[in-house]
């Protein structure tokens, strides 16, 4: 049964159970053989849809008939958690649902049902996650298991509701914008790609200007366009080039050859895992010693050229370049072009490394050299540029901005779940934010709220 305690303040926190506050769903998987159970709206959520705390949708969707039949129905707001799979040797993944979804039988979903408010129980899981961490076991194969009775049984610590809602209030407001900043820059690199396809690749305006077509772009652009294209069917006056030709293709070091040798002062080491999820406490770490031209730093181009090929601009801090990863850099070109050519091929190099099925798929240098870029005139090129490298910009200086409230907010979790940082007046507090509507002064209004 819960108990009470007192941590000094006003209001008392209940001890409990996570079982005794939540109720488990368990998910599945409808049949794959009922063609009519597949590809409906309705989402259905697996360990490779997790990757983000606020859950919109996923890659996979069930019908109504699918739904009712060998899975569950999470209603929106629940909290999806992973208990099975090779993820959760490194990884808990925890995720808030925007709307109603189903799951597989590898993740339970979580509602509160006593004592604990629907917007304060993702934040009590992320809270807890190292606990829960550290109750993951190995089933067959390796694969890591979360037992559910080990799940109800973990102790937690529970602040009155008036509390829990201004924690939740807190924490919330910090997500609300990283996911507003990952939304911005969905619509950014949209925006970049969609223009760098019609103009390099498409050739829209000049193509319009050879049919007669009106104008589409100002002025002062569509003035930069050729009229035609040549004999090789490239705008006139533009240079064919090989892709490492327009950029330098920096390979990683084997940095087990340098050992972090002080645990306090040393570079994370940047894996493919890095680049796909960023730096965690699993980073492998190496010395200062790693030569210059080897150290990451916000703002550069990685493009990773075996196993996963993935490439993007770097926001995650200072690192060692691991071998496997090239960094890419340019002295001719601006980097928004070499990254957009690299964007370009990227499906096309992910095909060659899928067909080597002997050995880890992989590029060769030799797949950049067979690369063609089309290359406008320096003078066009720097005008496009100022439409482009804004887009650009601004999606890192979001992605940094993001990084910097995610670290605020971990900060901050752990003490608020633990009451070691307490609000002073929750019923005040919730009261007076109800009437604000932006980020920046809400936050400004939170810090004096806070006390140890």
């Amino acid at each position: 049964m819960p108990t009470s305690r007192s941590l000094g303040m006003a209001g008392e926190w209940r001890d409990s159970t996570l079982g005794e506050v939540t109720d488990f769903l368990s998910g599945g998987t409808p049949s794959k053989s009922r063609a009519d159970y597949w590809n409906g709206s309705i989402p259905w959520v697996s360990a490779k849809d997790m990757k983000q705390f606020r859950l919109g949708d996923s890659q996979d969707h069930v019908t109504e008939a699918g739904a009712s039949n060998g899975t569950r129905l999470a209603p929106a707001g629940s909290v999806l958690l992973l208990v099975r799979g090779m993820t959760l040797l490194n990884d808990l993944p925890i995720c808030v649902i925007g709307k109603p979804m189903t799951f597989n039988q590898d993740v339970k979903a979580l509602r509160p049902n006593i004592h604990v408010t629907d917007d304060f129980l993702p934040y009590l899981l992320l809270g807890n996650k190292h606990r829960l961490l550290s109750r993951v076991d190995l089933a067959g194969h390796g694969t890591g298991r979360l037992n559910s009775d080990e799940l109800k049984a973990l102790t937690i610590g529970l602040p009155t509701e008036p509390e829990q809602r201004a924690i939740a209030y807190i924490l919330g407001t910090l997500d609300d914008k990283i996911e507003l900043n990952r939304r911005r820059n969905q619509t950014l690199e949209a925006m970049a790609r969609a223009l760098f396809k019609d103009w390099f690749v498409d050739f829209g305006p000049v193509r319009a200007k050879m049919e007669g077509r009106e104008p589409y772009l100002p002025a002062e652009l569509w003035q930069l366009f050729p009229d035609r294209l040549d004999d090789e069917g490239k705008p006139e006056g533009w240079e064919m080039q090989p892709l490492d030709e327009i950029a330098a293709f920096l390979n990683g070091l084997a940095l087990q050859k340098f050992p972090a040798t002080d645990p306090d002062d040393n570079f994370p080491v940047i894996k493919i895992a890095e680049l796909r999820n960023g730096v965690s406490a699993k980073s492998g770490r190496a010395s200062l010693d790693v030569p210059d031209k080897y150290i990451i730093k916000d703002g550069d181009f990685l493009f990773s050229w075996s196993g996963s090929l993935l490439a993007k601009f770097w926001t995650e801090g200072k690192g060692a370049l691991n071998q496997h990863l090239f960094k890419v850099t340019s002295e001719r070109y601006p980097m928004w072009f070499v990254s957009h050519w690299v964007y370009h091929h990227l499906e096309t190099f992910q095909a060659i490394a899928a067909s080597k099925a002997t050995t880890m798929g992989h590029i060769q240098r030799g797949h950049l050299k067979a690369t063609v870029t089309l290359c406008p005139p320096d003078i066009v090129l720097e005008r496009l540029g100022v439409v482009m490298a804004p887009l650009v910009e601004q999606a890192i200086h979001n992605q940094l901005e993001s990084r910097n409230l995610a670290q605020l907010r971990d900060t901050l979790l752990p003490k608020l779940i633990s009451g070691a940082l307490r609000i002073a007046d929750a019923e005040k507090f919730l009261s007076v934010q109800s009437r604000k509507h932006t980020f920046n002064s809400n936050m400004e209004r939170i810090w004096p709220e806070l006390t140890y």
